[in-house]
């Protein structure tokens, strides 16, 4: 029997301890400006915090965490957010290396835009680091926060196989041998992240892609034909109806559908929906996948909607990007738990990896509901107090 690759459980709920190594240099930002703004107690530290949109959830939650954690810290922070705009991260990086910031907490939306930036910041002695999305083409990044992304693709993919009846709860195979029609999503081609989340859930879907248990009726499995530019809602939706039009409009059935991120999600679904399809999975709907146990996806997931998303509890990684800037600015290493995987094409990067969680409807109250990352009034209503 051909066994699922298992699925990571959810990290602790407080942040791990910081491991710090010996003092010294720190790649791009070893000494300089950080060390000697920390051998002065009287001194201010500025951290600049670069978020990449206000437009996804998550990213304001990531952005108020890490603010939050640096000014626990007695840190001073400079957080802006770049509204998708690449033109608008780099001029407010650039703004945060001329005011002399201490150390950069960067998740950018073009993760080649921005070398220029990261050399200044070398010059002044600023660390940098890469927090959830890899910072490529440069040797300039010193650290990267993020969560294991490829198995954010396996779990995504096997939640994809659970809702379709392939695999129980337990990973384990049913015997049910199909075969479903699904077709795939993949988010921007532009975000590192979205290459690990596809060849995740591409390497295992692959055996059963093969065996026939699943098929793809529009062929198109090629990451550049299914991403989603700036993982926009309205590019999946219109994607989706499209799909729909040009292969589902005979006897052909859609069963299942891989969808990277809960906004796209809801867009697919709001496709199938006006398409006559659903409203719920009972009724017919095809199973959707989905990440980021967005609150509206929750609500959608405890309606019998959407069938599952990833929960990565933003707060570990918040906590873990703290860390990582507090160690700089003492003059320390941050504590790193992978220094093979993450080449950005200049170096390979020492990370920090976080482990994530697939949340189906009985997942809700354990997962999320219990570790307070939600209350049941939130899910209910589909929104955050």
């Amino acid at each position: 029997m051909r066994l699922a690759k298992t699925m990571s459980a959810v990290a602790g709920g407080a942040a791990l301890t910081l491991a710090l190594a010996a003092c010294g240099g720190s790649g791009a930002g070893g000494g300089g400006g950080a060390d000697d703004a920390a051998g002065n107690g009287d001194e201010e530290i500025k951290v600049g915090v670069a978020m990449p949109t206000q437009t996804y959830e998550r990213w304001i939650q990531d952005g108020n965490n890490v603010k939050k954690g640096l000014e626990e810290n007695g840190y001073t922070v400079d957080l802006q957010f770049a509204n998708d705009d690449i033109p608008t991260q780099t001029q407010q990086i650039d703004s945060m290396i001329t005011e002399g910031v201490d150390a950069l907490i960067i998740a950018s939306i073009d993760g080649t835009a921005l070398s220029s930036q990261l050399d200044a910041a070398a010059a002044a002695n600023i660390p940098v680091i890469a927090y959830d999305r890899l910072i490529n083409n440069s040797p300039n990044v010193d650290f990267y926060v993020t969560f294991d992304n490829y198995e954010v693709g396996v779990a995504q993919a096997n939640s994809l196989l659970r809702g379709l009846g392939v695999l129980d709860k337990d990973g384990e195979e049913t015997g049910e041998k199909g075969p479903f029609n699904v077709e795939l999503f993949a988010g921007s081609a532009d975000d590192n992240n979205s290459h690990f989340f596809y060849d995740g859930a591409m390497d295992t879907l692959k055996p059963y892609l093969d065996d026939g248990t699943l098929t793809v009726p529009s062929k198109q499995t090629d990451f550049d034909t299914v991403a989603t530019q700036r993982w926009q809602q309205e590019t999946a939706q219109k994607r989706m109806e499209d799909l729909l039009t040009s292969t589902y409009g005979g006897d052909t059935k859609l069963d299942g559908v891989l969808a990277p991120a809960d906004p796209l999600s809801r867009g697919i679904i709001t496709a199938l929906q006006g398409a006559g399809m659903g409203p719920t999975i009972k009724d017919g709907l095809p199973v959707v996948t989905g990440q980021d146990a967005e609150i509206a996806s929750i609500k959608l997931i405890d309606d019998g909607v959407q069938s599952s998303t990833i929960f990565k509890d933003t707060r570990n990684l918040a906590d873990e990007a703290v860390n990582a800037a507090t160690a700089f600015v003492e003059g320390e290493e941050p504590d790193a738990n992978d220094t093979e995987t993450y080449d950005n094409g200049e170096k390979v990067v020492p990370a920090h990896l976080l482990d994530i969680q697939p949340v189906f409807k009985d997942d809700i109250k354990p997962v999320l509901i219990d570790s307070d990352y939600y209350t049941a009034d939130e899910v209910k209503k589909g929104q955050t107090d």
